[in-house]
């Protein structure tokens, strides 16, 4: 709808009663014109005190009541018509008012003060709307998301309008409808509408979803983890109806070919594969025909790439005939090269301990596997006393040989002269050398003969 404001012929002074004293006209009414698009046509009038000086009344044929001023002269004639032209009112019954000498004011005036009164004439209009017992109400301002029934800029007491929430959004506040009253307010302004709400989205496998609500409009992204590609939207936005645009998508891991076969080489796959696709993270071994041996790293992976990690050698490797080792000898006799992965075992002479590994193997760098070492057995420097051995105790005549082998614990016997009580020190060998405690001291030989019960070893242990 627009608004057109027309003056009836101009604007019409007329039916004054009568100019009071001080030169005011008492009544003075201006019509209006409201055009609607429909072509509907309403009108309002407007009362108006208007002030001008020397006001004078005079009566003829033409004018039921006509005003002059000094200040603006403005004669409007009722029964006649007048005529805009190139800037002149030009009046088609009657004279030209501009050539009456009686008119105080140039023309120009004139027309500045039409234009002032029809400013006055408006704010009298938008006076008598909000006041009176005529109170409308205008237009309420509600919420962004509600919409009301028809459009109205004034409304008169007694017209409802029915509220409603966007598209998108539902009431939760304040009636449906609300009542122009007669003090010119509306019964009511609280009507609330929210967004919808979507319903909390599912989880997605193997992926990440971010968003900060579920209301109307609101937006949901899709992600997935490395070595996955996401199949379908990777967004989804809540819709007015409740529900998600589009469903969770999936993230499916990414797919590689069948790893790469070295030449005499095999893989060996951690899972069982079907067809000719693997997926990411899959492994598997690499394995390779003897006598060839793996060069590189034998395990292998799909990576999210969708490629095989490095693919390993198959090479032949050999290895030299092992040595012997020091007081020592080695099991095989053969006087050739060996195999990678082939291995020969070693061996200590007499009361010599191995140590190490009893085997050593051929790596695929072409070299053996650490040897093992033998290890001398020990004597123990004592003629007489006393020894803990394996769990008993031993005189050191009866021991025979006097030897402990390689990493052999013996211990031996210690006075406390302070509380009259012996204990046990241990000492162990350690290829060929065992060290006897500075707190042993040899017995005497009467002593040691008889098997003194003075010995630190047969007194009360401490």
């Amino acid at each position: 709808m627009y608004l057109r404001l027309i003056m009836l012929n101009s604007f019409k002074l007329f039916k004054s009663d009568q100019a009071g004293s001080n030169g005011i006209l008492k009544t003075n009414v201006c019509y209006f014109v409201i055009l609607h698009r429909q072509g509907k046509v309403h009108s309002r009038s407007v009362s108006l005190p208007v002030k001008c000086h020397n006001t004078k009344k005079k009566q003829n044929k033409h004018h039921q009541r006509a005003v002059t001023s000094h200040c603006f002269y403005l004669l409007i004639l009722e029964k006649h018509k007048q005529q805009w032209k190139r800037g002149q009112i030009q009046y088609l019954n009657g004279r030209d008012q501009r050539k009456d000498p009686r008119n105080a004011c140039t023309f120009q005036q004139r027309m500045e003060r039409i234009m002032t009164l029809f400013q006055l004439c408006l704010v009298a209009f938008s006076i008598s709307v909000t006041s009176g017992q005529d109170n409308v109400c205008f237009r309420p301002q509600l919420g962004d998301n509600i919409e009301m029934s028809g459009f109205q800029r004034f409304y008169s007491p007694g017209d409802e309008i029915a509220l409603s929430c966007k598209q998108g959004y539902t009431p939760v506040l304040g009636p449906r409808t609300i009542v122009c009253i007669a003090s010119g307010e509306w019964t009511t302004t609280k009507f609330l509408c929210i967004p919808k709400r979507c319903p909390y989205p599912d989880q997605l496998s193997n992926g990440e979803l971010d968003y900060e609500d579920t209301g109307y409009q609101s937006k949901i992204n899709y992600t997935c983890n490395e070595g996955y590609t996401l199949i379908g939207a990777n967004t989804a936005e809540c819709l007015a109806n409740g529900t998600w645009s589009t469903s969770v998508p999936e993230c499916k891991p990414v797919t590689c070919g069948l790893a790469p076969i070295p030449q005499f080489g095999m893989i060996i796959y951690d899972r069982k594969i079907s067809g000719n696709t693997t997926e990411y993270s899959d492994k598997g071994t690499y394995k390779c025909l003897p006598p060839h041996v793996v060069i590189g790293n034998p395990r292998a992976e799909c990576t999210a790439s969708g490629t095989w990690t490095k693919t390993p050698e198959c090479r032949v490797v050999t290895c030299p005939r092992p040595g012997n080792i020091d007081r020592g000898y080695v099991s095989s006799n053969d006087h050739r090269d060996y195999d990678y992965g082939e291995t020969v075992k070693y061996g200590c002479n007499g009361d010599y301990v191995l140590e190490g590994s009893l085997e050593i193997v051929c790596q695929q760098n072409g070299k053996w596997s650490e040897k093992p070492s033998c290890k001398a057995p020990c004597s123990i420097a004592i003629t007489r006393g006393r020894i803990l051995y394996k769990g008993r105790k031993i005189w050191i005549g009866d021991l025979s040989p006097n030897r402990v082998l390689h990493k052999d614990i013996v211990s031996v016997y210690c006075r406390d002269k302070a509380r009259n009580c012996g204990y046990a020190v241990p000492t162990q060998c350690i290829d060929g050398i065992l060290k006897i405690p500075d707190c042993f001291e040899h017995p005497g030989a009467t002593e040691y003969n008889f098997h003194s019960t003075s010995l630190p070893s047969e007194i009360t242990q401490c």
